[in-house]
């Protein structure tokens, strides 16, 4: 799997490419790991080329939004392929998630906040 950052309008921006699974869900949470110890507040995480998610990497993106629940933080998820979108909606994840259709709907939405 590899992972890109990008900064946009103040939202940090993590956009895995590959299968996010047990062994690739380490890499993952390096990377967000990285950009929270970085001082960002806001991140994205853009999905758009992640055709599979399994538990290790839900486990990451919960473990993400328990971090940034301060006043002023922001997380969403963005461009979920249709696989990544039944296993939110499955595990119930897209009603604890904020999940938007494209990567600029989400990062408009992290700067309203």
């Amino acid at each position: 799997m590899a992972i890109e950052r990008f900064d946009e309008e103040g939202v940090v921006v993590i956009a895995p490419s590959g299968r996010i699974d047990t062994a690739t869900a380490p890499d993952l949470e390096a990377a967000i790991g990285g950009a929270i110890d970085g001082g960002a507040r806001r991140l994205l995480v853009d999905l758009a080329g992640v055709p599979y998610i399994s538990s290790g990497g839900l486990r990451v993106l919960l473990a993400t939004a328990k971090r940034l629940r301060e006043p002023g933080d922001g997380f969403a998820l963005s461009a979920l392929a249709p696989e990544v979108d039944r296993v939110m909606r499955l595990t119930g994840f897209s009603s604890i998630l904020a999940c938007h259709p494209t990567r600029g709907e989400g990062i408009a939405a992290l700067r309203a906040d």
